[in-house]
C-alpha cells in the first residue's frame, strides 16, 4: 500500500513538474502586448548583472551591492504597482519615471 502511495506521489509530481515547465516557457500576454513593461524589466536584469559582477570583481563591496538590490528591488515593486494600477501595461509617463529611477541606480554602480 506504502509503495502505490509513493509511485501516485512520484508520477504527481512529474505530472505538475512537467506542465509548469511547459507553461514557464510559453510567453505570458503582457510580454508580447506591453513592450514598456518588458523594456523595464529587462534595465533592471542588465543592472542586477552589473551589480553582481562588480561585487565578484571587488568593484563594489556586499553592503554597498546590497543597497543596490534593495533599490533595484523596489523599482520592480514600483513597476507591478503601475501596471496593477494600469490593466496590466504602464504609461508612458510611468516609463519615464522609472527610467529616471533606473538611471540614477546605473550611475551608481558605475562608480
Amino acid at each position: 500500500m506504502n509503495a502505490k502511495k509513493n509511485a501516485l506521489l512520484v508520477v504527481m509530481g512529474l505530472v505538475l513538474a512537467g506542465s509548469a515547465a511547459t507553461s514557464a516557457f510559453a510567453e505570458t500576454p503582457w510580454q508580447a502586448n506591453h513592450p514598456r513593461r518588458a523594456e523595464v524589466n529587462q534595465r533592471l536584469a542588465n543592472q542586477n548583472h552589473r551589480i553582481r559582477e562588480e561585487r565578484r570583481h571587488g568593484e563594489l563591496s556586499a553592503r554597498q551591492a546590497h543597497r543596490l538590490h534593495a533599490e533595484a528591488r523596489s523599482i520592480r515593486r514600483q513597476e507591478r504597482r503601475f501596471a496593477r494600477h494600469d490593466g496590466g501595461h504602464i504609461t508612458r509617463a510611468g516609463q519615464h519615471r522609472l527610467n529616471r529611477e533606473e538611471n540614477k541606480v546605473s550611475r551608481q554602480i558605475g562608480r
